[in-house]
């Protein structure tokens, strides 16, 4: 099953600048996965060093979301990259 991975890279000091975004963030976050195209999102580890990821079950979906995000716009992420993924695992 093809899925699109959006891996975001954050900018410097996030720890600060991403609260006063996030409300709005979060809101854009439930908008996709309440419409069914937000599959999975998450910080790695550590965020500021290691960013995060969301899994889309479309490409469309996937690049409407960063068009509009606020952690996009507002400068919370510095870079993104979309990525194809094949989900093997439903098919076990």
């Amino acid at each position: 099953m093809q899925r699109y991975v959006v891996f975001y890279e954050s900018a410097d000091d996030v720890m600060s600048k991403a609260p006063p975004v996030y409300p709005r963030h979060l809101a854009r976050l439930k908008e996709f996965r309440d419409r069914g195209d937000l599959l999975l999102v998450g910080t790695f580890g550590d965020p500021q060093a290691e960013g995060s990821m969301a899994v889309f079950g479309s490409r469309e979906a996937a690049e409407e979301f960063v068009r509009d995000d606020p952690f996009v716009n507002e400068g919370v992420v510095k870079a993104w990259t979309l990525r194809e993924w094949d989900e093997v695992a439903s098919e076990i």
